[in-house]
């Protein structure tokens, strides 16, 4: 399909919805693909937003691909904070613990780190992230800590063959998103990223279609 096309499907979306497709960012997830890849699907074709979600993989690439906005999408450990200190948005902040974490290393370095707060808006058990009863006090005190700023909210919605199933999920988001005055909106993948876009997305997480065989 590759990155034209992906962008071709944001665009489409957006303006089936009247908005303006300059107002959803792409972020490339490029886990499991060497920085040759990366240059290839993504780079080449001047689009320079990419995303991780391990910071053992990330890392070597960030030293190794220049200008670049990185964005950190995946589970992190608390151990692991001091490493994400230079990406662009940390998507994946699931707990008061992580967000304290992150808020004593981005303070000891004297910066200020933007995240997003991760919602687990289909309820499933095997996710992370702060259910939506949560995200009061969530809110409340990931805007206390001086280390980080919080711009929005991210969901990784319910598998399924059908993106319309899982339309309420990111319209769900979107609806929290405006309820605590956040402007950004992480959801939307591969398979779904049209209803994303048409729910209110600012950014999705795309892979899988930018990166397999034409």
């Amino acid at each position: 399909m590759g990155l034209a096309r992906v962008l071709q499907r944001i665009e489409q979306a957006a303006r089936q919805a009247g908005r303006d497709p300059a107002a959803v960012k792409l972020v490339a997830v490029t886990k499991g693909h060497t920085v040759e890849e990366i240059r290839r699907h993504v780079l080449e074709h001047g689009h320079s937003t990419l995303g991780e979600s391990r910071v053992q993989e990330a890392l070597p690439k960030m030293a190794e691909l220049g200008g670049v906005e990185w964005h950190f999408i995946g589970p992190l450990q608390r151990n692991k904070a001091k490493f994400v200190l230079d990406f662009a948005l940390v998507h994946s902040v699931d707990s008061l613990r992580l967000a304290q974490a992150l808020d004593l290393k981005a303070r000891e370095k004297g910066k200020v780190l933007p995240v997003l707060a991760e919602v687990n808006v289909g309820r499933e058990p095997q996710k992370h992230g702060f259910l939506e009863e949560e995200l009061p006090e969530a809110v409340a005190q990931l805007r206390d800590l001086s280390g980080l700023e919080l711009r929005g909210l991210m969901t990784v919605a319910p598998y399924t063959e059908d993106p319309e199933t899982v339309r309420p999920v990111f319209a769900q988001l979107s609806r929290l998103a405006d309820r605590y005055a956040l402007p950004e909106r992480s959801m939307g993948m591969s398979g779904d990223l049209e209803v994303a876009v048409q729910e209110g997305a600012t950014i999705v997480r795309v892979g899988t279609a930018i990166f397999e065989p034409d």
